[in-house]
Parts: C-alpha cells; structure tokens; sequence
C-alpha cells in the first residue's frame, strides 16, 4: 500500500513486545522480555528511555492499573506493580510455572487480566485469567505459545492467537463471569516459507484485526470475519506486537524483535516503529484492578 514505517526508537530489543500507549501520561511503553527491560516514548519531547531494569527477569507482559501504574506479569507467574521505579510484589510465583514466564497480557472491561505462560518441555503452555481480588485460574490449559489478544468492539468476543499453531480463534466472552467458551477459527497462517507466524494484535474502532507477523516481516489487517484486508511490509524479520496511541488513537506503535541478531533480521531489528494511516483509529484499552 505504499505505507512506511517511521523509526522511533532505535533500541536493539532482544524480544520487543507488549506496546502499550498510557493515556493519561501521554507515552507509549513497551518491553523487552527477556531482558527485563521496561522503555517508555514521550511523542511530544521525541525521546524515549529505559525506565526499569529488572535486573534480568523476564516480563511477560503488562497492562495498565486503575489507578495509572503499570501491572508487570513476569518470569516463575510473579505479578508486580511498577510506579515511577518502585516495585510492589502482589505475589512472587505461581507454583506450576516456576521454570516458565507470562507471555503478552491483556486487561478486560472489569479490570481481569488475561495472560499466557509459556510451554516447557514437560507440558504445553496455559492461559489464565486473574481476577481483581488476586486470585487466578487456567481458562484454557493446552497453549503451543500463547500470544496477542483483543476484544471485539460489541465486547462479546475475546481473539486470542497461539503462534506454535499459526492459529487466531475468537472466544465468545461473558463479561459477568469473564469467562470464554466455544473457539471458532478467526484466521489460519500458512505454514509456508516468508509467511510466519502471528503474534502481537489489537483491534481497530471498526472491528478489523491488526495481527503482528514473526518472521513475515509485515502486519496484516483482517475485516471481522477473517478476511484478510491488507498487509504493511517492514524492513526487520520479526514484527511482534501493535497498539494505537496518541491524543486521537490514529498512531499505530508496533515493536520488532531480534535486536541481537543485527543485520541478519534487519539493521533495526528491535527497534519500536510507528504508522499513520488514513481512516484507521483505535480505542483505549481496558485498564485492570488487580489487588491483594
């Protein structure tokens, strides 16, 4: 389609993920998981910056609170909330996933958190869902990698995207309960050389879904029911994840991958890129109220 994406952020991530655009604070942050590393975009000065160092820890993925603090789903199933560099411990591990991490994150309208572990080579991956008072649950106990996610406009859909699989399903959710039930396929990537995998996703004012290819090197638009619409090429391999911001939501931040593997995947392989585009807009996401 002729769009270019613009650079942003030249930061080599090993592992650029979980973009997401605070609202109240006017800054874009994003992650780099296996480092540990939190970066935060200030569009308005232009600058961005690391903003916390876990020391090596992994972070899965994060959403933003209530309250405007950062919630931080890590390595062993550790839930923290970062505010302004200071760490708070809701708990330190889930027992079953003490030699895995959380792998992307999403908030639902009632402040639940949706989050997926990875597999080890004892058992597949799980996803959970955490409720505002703390405690937690499998919803679906079989993942290959559990990844993107996002609600459909009407809220009575959750899409959720396992990359081993290839595979985007939409679950019908009940907001009541949070709970999902009955996956009917949204969309099937080819198993095919240049194609690869979805990872990251949102989802547009209009219901499309924007899917991040690892590997393949694009994003692709889908309509509603799973047609695809277009597809955005990028100069790195492995596009991992995109979220809308900005004051009116037509900013399109997505992160890349591969940053140690500079210039075999791309010579800003990593690094945070941003898209324009005419007609798009996105919608906040959903904050969550998790506590103790």
């Amino acid at each position: 389609m002729g769009v270019e994406p613009e650079l942003v952020a030249d930061e080599p991530c090993n592992i650029g993920e979980g973009c997401l655009w605070h609202p109240t604070e006017r800054r874009l942050y994003w992650l780099d998981i296996s480092a540990g590393h939190l970066y935060r975009y200030d569009p308005a000065a232009g600058r961005h910056e690391r903003c916390y160092d876990s020391g090596g820890e992994a972070i899965g993925g994060c959403s933003i609170q209530a309250d405007g603090a950062l919630l931080l789903l890590m390595a062993r199933g550790a839930v923290r909330i970062w505010r302004d560099g200071q760490l708070t411990t809701l708990w330190d591990e889930i027992p079953e996933e003490r030699n895995t991490r959380f792998n992307d994150v999403i908030a639902d309208p009632e402040g639940r958190v949706f989050g997926g572990t990875m597999a080890t080579p004892e058992r597949p991956g799980r996803q959970y869902r955490i409720d505002p008072d703390g405690s937690y649950r499998v919803v679906i106990p079989e993942v290959g990698t559990p990844n993107g996610m996002g609600f459909t406009p009407d809220g009575k859909s959750l899409y959720f995207t396992d990359t081993h699989t290839h595979r985007i399903e939409r679950f019908a959710y009940d907001r009541a309960s949070g709970a999902i039930a009955d996956p009917q396929l949204f969309a099937d990537v080819p198993f095919t050389p240049g194609e690869g995998g979805p990872d990251g996703m949102t989802v547009d004012a209009d219901g499309n879904v924007w899917s991040a290819r690892w590997d393949g090197s694009c994003l692709v638009q889908y309509r509603p029911d799973g047609t695809e619409m277009r597809r955005i090429a990028f100069p790195v391999r492995k596009v991992s994840s995109v979220t809308f911001g900005g004051d009116d939501y037509a900013d399109m931040y997505v992160t890349t991958a591969g940053g140690q593997l500079r210039p075999g995947d791309g010579v800003h392989a990593g690094a945070l890129y941003r898209l324009r585009l005419d007609g798009v807009r996105g919608v906040p996401e959903f904050r969550s109220r998790i506590r103790l």
